[in-house]
């Protein structure tokens, strides 16, 4: 009787797996499941229509498929844009570059763009600053720098920067030459969108005043915002940029330290590489 009964149960459970099972394929076969992320995100995206997901929610599902389909060479900043430091800077150089770009870590290079030595942390300059030191050993601040390939997927480097915790990496090229950098903000912002900070007003300001007469300028500034900014009239006919205005002046491509005088302006170049100058210190004569 016990065993009868038993075996009644299996038979009820093995007739309600067929059940399931029978349904199961027919669902399936009604409704696919998804195949690649665009079937993804059409769900997604109907979920967030039936109020089912919120609009944030989707936007960082979106950026999460995103990425994972993106390389490192898609939203690197190039190296042309890159803000260096020279193992050779001085620490008022150092300084002044920190203060124009805002940035909180800095690559630090040797003879060339491609010669990586490692990565500057701005905070670590601060107890120099407090103690009023004006020497010190630049090559024993330096973290290592990681070096990644240009294609890196984006959802590989994020596991990567979160569990070694870095957050700025060195992109190159397939010979080895440094080709852009990515931060770890660069990668989020894809799944996120733009991340604001306290700073970010600033950053759009390519000409910062640093003492009364004393300014630190972007080389890509326009020659019309450079008028406007200090009222005066020089001509734009020839050269988009105060880099290009500056560059003539000079006759050659300056090294970092030389510095011109246009008018009533000194023009001493604070940052560049060998093809392009970046940053400048603007020293304006005082009106008599």
């Amino acid at each position: 009787m016990h065993v009868n009964k038993n075996r009644n149960m299996n038979d009820e459970i093995d007739k309600n797996n067929q059940a399931k099972n029978f349904l199961q394929k027919l669902w399936e076969t009604f409704s696919p499941a998804p195949s690649n992320s665009d079937d993804v995100m059409e769900i997604l995206r109907d979920a967030e229509d039936q109020a089912i997901i919120d609009p944030g929610a989707l936007q960082i599902m979106e950026g999460a498929l995103k990425v994972s389909d993106l390389q490192a060479r898609e939203i690197m900043v190039p190296k042309s844009q890159m803000m260096v430091i020279e193992e050779d800077f001085s620490l008022e150089q150092i300084l002044q570059v920190v203060i124009q770009s805002q940035h909180s870590r800095f690559p630090v290079i040797g003879e060339s763009s491609d010669d990586i030595k490692g990565i500057l942390l701005a905070k670590e300059l601060l107890p120099l600053v407090l103690s009023g030191k004006d020497s010190f050993d630049l090559q024993r601040m330096l973290r290592p720098a990681t070096i990644i390939p240009e294609s890196k997927r984006l959802n590989v480097l994020l596991q990567e920067f979160r569990e070694q915790r870095y957050h700025m990496a060195i992109i190159v090229d397939e010979y080895g030459g440094v080709s852009g950098l990515l931060t770890i903000e660069d990668v989020l912002e894809e799944i996120v969108g733009e991340i604001e900070d306290e700073t970010d007003e600033h950053e759009a300001a390519q000409i910062i005043q640093l003492s009364e007469n004393c300014y630190s300028v972007e080389a890509i500034t326009t020659i019309d915002d450079f008028n406007e900014f200090f009222d005066v009239g020089f001509p734009d006919d020839e050269f988009d940029t105060v880099g290009g205005l500056v560059i003539n002046a000079f006759g050659h491509l300056p090294n970092i330290g030389e510095n011109t005088k246009i008018a009533q302006f000194d023009f001493k170049i604070l940052n560049c590489d060998n093809r392009k100058i970046t940053l400048l210190e603007v020293t304006k004569e005082p009106q008599t």
